[in-house]
């Protein structure tokens, strides 16, 4: 259980469990629903919003502390949203080049994930699957494994080849047999 701080601690002397917070805010850091909270599932304590250190610590204070303002609720579920959306975005833009497109959409999920609940639960759905696909790999003989990744090697290659031609209109293909042939 965590220790909370005297001066704004509500309960009376010796009271045990949570203690209260800013009307309208769980001591999670979940909005109530009375509060105008925008939907039902952000008001229970188990859909409480995700915080960047796990729910304690000073980045989660600093997110309640900001949460309990009506106000700052909204700027922050505003500052969230864009700067989420933004980072996804530019993910998208970069899947198809040689890099890591799929690793900043997944950053743009995460950030999302510390206000929106939806976010949370499609980002846990994607580890979910990420890890159980990678775990069914090293699982495989090494035969198999080699041959999984000559695929993603040929499919990366594909993708790389086409985005080339299709927005530069150099076809690679051509360029590495001029070069190899002499």
């Amino acid at each position: 259980m965590s220790q909370s701080d005297p001066m704004t601690d509500s309960r009376p002397p010796g009271a045990s469990g949570p203690a209260a917070g800013p009307p309208g805010v769980a001591p999670s850091g979940a909005v109530s629903a009375s509060a105008g909270a925008p939907d039902a599932a952000s008001a229970t304590p188990d859909a409480a919003p995700a915080t960047l250190a796990g729910g304690h610590g000073r980045v989660s204070g600093y997110l309640d502390r900001i949460r309990a303002n009506p106000t700052g609720r909204l700027a922050l579920r505003v500052g969230i949203g864009i700067l989420g959306g933004l980072v996804v975005a530019i993910g998208i833009v970069l899947i198809p080049f040689p890099g890591p497109g799929w690793a900043i959409v997944i950053l743009g999920l995460a950030i999302w994930a510390v206000e929106f609940v939806w976010a949370r639960h499609l980002l846990h759905f994607t580890k979910r699957h990420v890890q159980s696909w990678t775990h069914w790999v090293l699982r495989q003989s090494l035969p198999l494994r080699a041959l999984i990744g000559l695929a993603g090697f040929i499919f990366i290659s594909a993708v790389v080849w086409l985005s080339v031609k299709l927005t530069m209109g150099i076809d690679l293909a051509v360029k590495i047999r001029d070069f190899l042939t002499g």
